[in-house]
């Protein structure tokens, strides 16, 4: 698996970059969001995700980790390849995306270029629940992955007889507030706002 691909930027369009590691030239495909983040002639470090098919294997970059979590949930819905999980990155930003989805507005999502009724309303009963395990913040800047930390606080909290969604949500929330908490600190913390 490649997990980055870091270097010279030396080519730039809205469709993908060439990255020069170590004198060898990676082509990633990239959706306007990343676009928008990167500058050309300058250090780049971009995630990378590399789908292999029959006839081809193709690096998909993404500025952050938030972008690239739900580029993988886009293609795991059935009907939703990379270029179409693409075209959908470049069309809303993430937030945007995980927001229709958490609200079930299909519609949003079939206006995008090449979803159907049907893809749209697959998105929304696939993702629905899996996206809640994203908290979106209220500036609508980003959104939080379930960390091992997360995972571990949720269980201690379950443990101490605390219902999964109050503790859930209190969880995420502190780990959106500070990204760095320990298991430790959001398990004292939740205990105090619960």
């Amino acid at each position: 698996m490649i997990a980055h691909i870091e270097g010279k930027l030396t080519y730039k369009s809205p469709a993908y970059v060439v990255i020069d590691c170590g004198g060898v030239g990676y082509a990633l495909q990239i959706s306007l969001n990343t676009y928008d983040k990167i500058g050309v002639g300058e250090k780049c470090k971009l995630l990378a995700h590399l789908a292999i098919k029959e006839d081809s294997h193709t690096l998909y970059g993404f500025a952050d980790e938030d972008e690239r979590q739900l580029f993988l949930h886009l293609i795991s819905v059935s009907g939703v390849g990379t270029n179409t999980a693409r075209v959908i990155l470049s069309s809303m930003k993430p937030n945007d995306v995980i927001n229709a989805i958490s609200a079930g507005n299909w519609s949003l999502l079939k206006s995008v270029k090449g979803i159907g009724p049907k893809t749209a309303q697959r998105l929304v009963i696939d993702l629905q629940d899996k996206l809640k395990n994203f908290a979106t913040d209220a500036t609508g800047l980003g959104f939080v992955t379930r960390s091992a930390a997360v995972e571990e606080a949720l269980s201690a909290m379950l443990a101490l007889g605390f219902g999964k969604n109050d503790a859930e949500k209190a969880i995420l929330k502190l780990k959106q507030q500070n990204p760095e908490y320990t298991v430790e600190q959001l398990v004292k913390n939740a205990l105090k706002i619960l």
